[in-house]
């Protein structure tokens, strides 16, 4: 039997979805459902007939289809395990869509408007995906996989510990401690500022230079492994000892490993050129929110807003 929690996550998921739509939001413009299998011809008993609400057939791909939409956790369960609460939720829907067709709600103003507006936007995802499909090949995938690998080339990385404290005396006395024969990593575990390394024992992971504020990363990369800083670092977060577990040369993906995203990437990069190129056929005026001419874009900001936190000293 299903559970009580299981039934009311499919029966929040069904109000999500209603909710999505009062609020001019079609779910399927959100996502997509899976295509549910077809029967093959004469094998009718592959889709039966789950239920009929006043008359009209629910399949069980349609039921499926349903299922698909939900959250993984309730996908993962054992089909028999949520098939009730599911196809109950898809009788409710037919229900409402029964009721809202026998006030005549097709017929008004908002429902025509927003079913134009999923129509213009299924035939602009048709439209570029045809084109996308058209001009995708592996050889466009490598060519920007190629370029990819000489933008980024491999990094040194770092793997470190640290405890920070507030004070460069408290730091001073913890080198002292760990010179004497204290452990690092019981000490990181008993640190109070930075209490989600403390859980990790001060374990940092890999990082390169540049995901670290300057101080700590112009110590780390200084070091060797099995190192622990001679002197307190300082940084804007208060004063770090380090200890340093490993360094080594980042490796970068393989083909088969980055393909899928840079297959997306491609096909963002083909989108773009395409409506590029609608745009140079077209003859396109835009005007300001008032309908005026279009104002001029805003002078940007003074500095380059790239600058790092000061420290406490300011610099």
């Amino acid at each position: 039997m299903i559970s009580k929690k299981v039934r009311a996550a499919i029966a929040a998921a069904a109000l999500g979805t209603v909710a999505t739509v009062a609020m001019g939001q079609s779910p399927l413009l959100a996502q997509e459902a899976k295509p549910a299998a077809q029967a093959p011809a004469g094998q009718a008993d592959d889709n039966p007939v789950v239920a009929r609400v006043n008359g009209k057939e629910i399949r069980r791909t349609e039921v499926l289809a349903a299922l698909q939409q939900l959250p993984p956790q309730v996908q993962q369960l054992p089909l028999p395990m949520v098939y009730p609460a599911v196809l109950e939720q898809v009788v409710n829907a037919h229900l409402v869509t029964q009721a809202g067709f026998k006030d005549k709600l097709q017929d008004t103003t908002e429902v025509k408007q927003r079913l134009k507006a999923a129509e213009e936007r299924f035939v602009q995802e048709a439209f570029l995906k045809k084109a996308i499909d058209a001009k995708m090949s592996d050889a466009l995938v490598k060519k920007k996989f190629d370029e990819w690998l000489k933008e980024n080339p491999p990094q040194d990385e770092v793997r470190a510990r640290h405890i920070l404290v507030q004070t460069k005396e408290e730091a001073e006395a913890l080198i002292k401690q760990i010179k004497g024969g204290a452990d690092f990593n019981k000490l990181a575990a008993d640190q109070k500022i930075d209490t989600a390394a403390a859980q990790q024992q001060g374990d940092l992971g890999y990082f390169t230079k540049d995901q670290m504020v300057e101080p700590f990363a112009k110590a780390a990369f200084a070091m060797k492994p099995g190192d622990v800083s001679q002197t307190p670092v300082e940084t804007q977060f208060g004063w770090h000892v380090i200890k340093v577990e490993d360094k080594r040369k980042q490796t970068p993906p393989t083909y088969e490993e980055a393909a899928p995203e840079l297959r997306q990437v491609v096909a963002q990069d083909i989108a773009g050129d395409v409506v590029e190129g609608l745009r140079k056929q077209a003859k396109v005026e835009m005007f300001g929110i008032d309908g005026g001419p279009m104002p001029p874009p805003p002078a940007p900001p003074a500095g380059n807003g790239a600058a790092k936190p000061a420290g406490k000293d300011g610099k």
